[in-house]
């Protein structure tokens, strides 16, 4: 089907071989185009029930988000992946036996797949994780580079879900007596914009650490006493993202091949004086919010949903609603799962900055130094497939339980 502007998950046709709802797309050549789960390369071989807690844990974020209608830039949340999300709850909550083989006939009964045709972009898929950072609530002779929560000025000029998608403009604005102004680049925050309102959360070690965990958007921090607290991402100053080992590579510093998350912080660590105005070229700075509770018992990605490792995916909400699921096909992603491959089915979860295209996805790859490294060396083609939904009735009629 070809999408040009259209609403999201519009309607095609009542058959059950064809999806009811498609994502609104640009640029007009992208299309998605029906599919059977035959077609997806290791299908039944996956961990459907894992695959299916994944699915349930952002059902209750989509549901209590609500349906909203697709528009240029971005695919909405239609109400037939709200539908779905309903039943996957109500199933949860009718206690019933849960097993791989009936998760899997839910997302064949619910979902049909698609493959994205159009594309000039080549499928790229890249990792990111929760890093493990010492800190401490209080300055010190250690702890001495800030980490600050969301200004009270702060404006969101976009829905945070769709900051990724439309971060070439400002997606964040300061309140002024004068009006909305953009806010302080990463260097005037840096140079003290921020100091004296009372906005420190925690002070790390590092200012390369810090500049991680930014780009992360995430971070675990052990406080001197042993304790551990959960941070997470809650806004930013609205600035475009700048990779930094863009900027190496360009300037020659290191080439292509060199590159990775161990290399570039290598480069950085090494000399501070030299690495302050390179990773000053990123202007874009981020701002964090504690976890308590509940909350805190795992990341979470956009509208608070916990991320699940290697089955929470990042997208572009120009082509993905939130909530949707999408088998990843990677075969030359070796080095996430022990058995060497990485076809699997994963979840719409998050949005990001620097992931921008049709068939551009970020894996979530847990917490701590070992994610971090598997995450760090991840930058491999792939394929994502969109499960969309089918014809309500028809998956009623094909399922009368559930996982």
């Amino acid at each position: 089907m070809q999408i040009s502007g259209a609403p999201a998950f519009a309607a095609t046709s009542s058959n059950s071989s064809q999806s009811k709802a498609s994502p609104a797309m640009t640029p007009s050549s992208i299309s998605f185009e029906p599919i059977s789960f035959d077609d997806l390369p290791g299908w039944r071989d996956d961990d459907h029930l894992a695959a299916w807690n994944a699915f349930l844990v952002s059902c209750g974020q989509v549901l209590k988000a609500g349906p909203k209608d697709a528009k240029p830039g971005s695919a909405g949340s239609p109400q037939e992946l709200l539908d779905i999300c309903a039943r996957a709850m109500a199933i949860a909550k009718s206690k019933a036996p849960q097993t791989p083989e009936g998760a899997r006939t839910f997302f064949e009964a619910h979902f049909q797949p698609h493959r994205v045709t159009g594309s000039d972009h080549p499928g790229l898929l890249t990792g990111y994780y929760e890093p493990v950072i010492k800190g401490s609530r209080t300055p010190d002779e250690v702890f001495k580079v800030p980490i600050y929560r969301r200004p009270p000025d702060l404006v969101n000029m976009v829905p945070e879900s769709e900051r990724g998608a439309k971060s070439a403009a400002l997606t964040h604005k300061r309140k002024t007596s004068r009006g909305l102004e953009p806010y302080f680049t990463r260097t005037e925050i840096e140079e003290g914009g921020l100091s004296g309102l009372g906005l420190e959360l925690m002070y790390l070690k590092d200012a390369v650490d810090a500049f991680f965990m930014q780009v992360q958007g995430s971070g675990r921090i052990e406080l001197p006493n042993g304790e551990k607290v959960r941070i997470t991402y809650d806004g930013k100053n609205g600035y475009p993202y700048t990779s930094i080992g863009r900027v190496l590579i360009d300037d020659g510093h290191l080439t292509a091949d060199e590159m990775s998350l161990k290399t570039l912080k290598k480069w950085l660590k090494a000399d501070k004086d030299r690495a302050k105005p390179v990773m000053r070229k990123n202007h874009s700075y981020v701002f964090f919010r504690e976890l308590t509770g509940e909350e805190a018992k795992a990341p979470i990605g956009v509208n608070n949903i916990p991320l699940q490792p290697l089955r929470s995916l990042a997208v572009d909400t120009s082509y993905y609603s939130i909530g949707t699921p999408i088998y990843v096909d990677a075969p030359q992603l070796m080095h996430a799962t022990p058995s060497g491959h990485f076809h699997r089915l994963m979840v719409a979860h998050d949005v990001g900055s620097a992931i921008k295209g049709s068939e551009r996805g970020d894996i979530y790859f847990g917490s701590g130094d070992k994610a971090g490294r598997l995450a760090g060396i991840t930058k491999h083609p792939g394929h994502l497939y969109a499960l969309l939904p089918i014809d309500r009735s028809h998956a009623h009629r094909t399922v009368s339980g559930g996982p």
